[in-house]
């Protein structure tokens, strides 16, 4: 390969590893074929190819014998075998902590989805809000959790995208474990709605500060209604198996 094809293939491997990082190539999901990312970036396949071998060579990416390639996590996913994860189902204080972080991140994931999210990401975010709001908690509980996901990807900010996808499993249960021990309580649901539909208006009118303040505001209320159920000796259930 000539020095000017070589340039072209880091070119081409570059904006590979910005569709990567950005989610438009998914982590574990498989790359489009050879002649589909020729077509796509309008290149030759020997450039596609050795694009792939560097990508490959610097471990951005995998490639199967017969299989093709597929993108490699950007960041290692929390599991239910993880230190945290022990922890989590070992010690509130950790779920707390868990709510802290997600009150920041969160916040922010509305703020940017309110100023940066495209017109068919906010439609996902209102596909993902109506069909929540039409099965009542708990048995939304993936619905749920999806609505939050369909923020975090209209954000446009890869690490924060990745940060979160990587706690997905610890994520998961704090959703599950706010939902097991209070949705039987009316307020609590009534609550919990209003949070949402606060959340969703804020970002589909582009209002940043309030979709912000909305978000942070609605895991600070689940924190502290757990916190409430404990402070009164209760005990909070966290045995529970996470299907998605």
């Amino acid at each position: 390969m000539t020095e000017k094809l070589k340039t072209i293939a880091q070119s081409i491997a570059h904006r590979l590893e910005q569709m990567i990082l950005d989610g438009t190539l998914p982590p574990e999901k498989k790359l489009p074929s050879e002649r589909q990312l020729c077509e796509r970036l309008g290149v030759s396949r020997s450039v596609v190819r050795e694009a792939l071998r560097e990508l490959a060579g610097r471990g951005i990416i995998e490639t199967k014998h017969g299989q093709g390639s597929f993108a490699k996590k950007v960041l290692g996913e929390v599991t239910d075998a993880s230190p945290l994860m022990v922890l989590l189902d070992s010690h509130t204080r950790t779920l707390y902590d868990l709510y802290e972080v997600r009150a920041l991140l969160e916040g922010e994931a509305a703020a940017l989805a309110a100023e940066h999210g495209s017109q068919a990401e906010h439609y996902a975010i209102t596909k993902a809000f109506n069909e929540m709001e039409a099965i009542p908690a708990p048995a939304n509980f993936a619905l749920d959790y999806t609505f939050h996901q369909r923020i975090v990807e209209a954000s446009h900010n890869p690490v924060l995208v990745h940060l979160l996808a990587s706690l997905k499993s610890p994520l998961l249960r704090s959703v599950a474990t706010s939902l097991t021990n209070l949705v039987h309580r009316e307020s609590f649901r009534e609550h919990i709605e209003r949070h949402h539909k606060q959340i969703y208006n804020a970002i589909i009118t582009r209002n940043a500060s309030w979709a912000r303040k909305a978000a942070a505001a609605h895991v600070k209320y689940v924190s502290d209604a757990l916190k409430g159920l404990e402070a009164s000796e209760q005990p909070i259930a966290r045995d529970f198996k996470i299907e998605l």
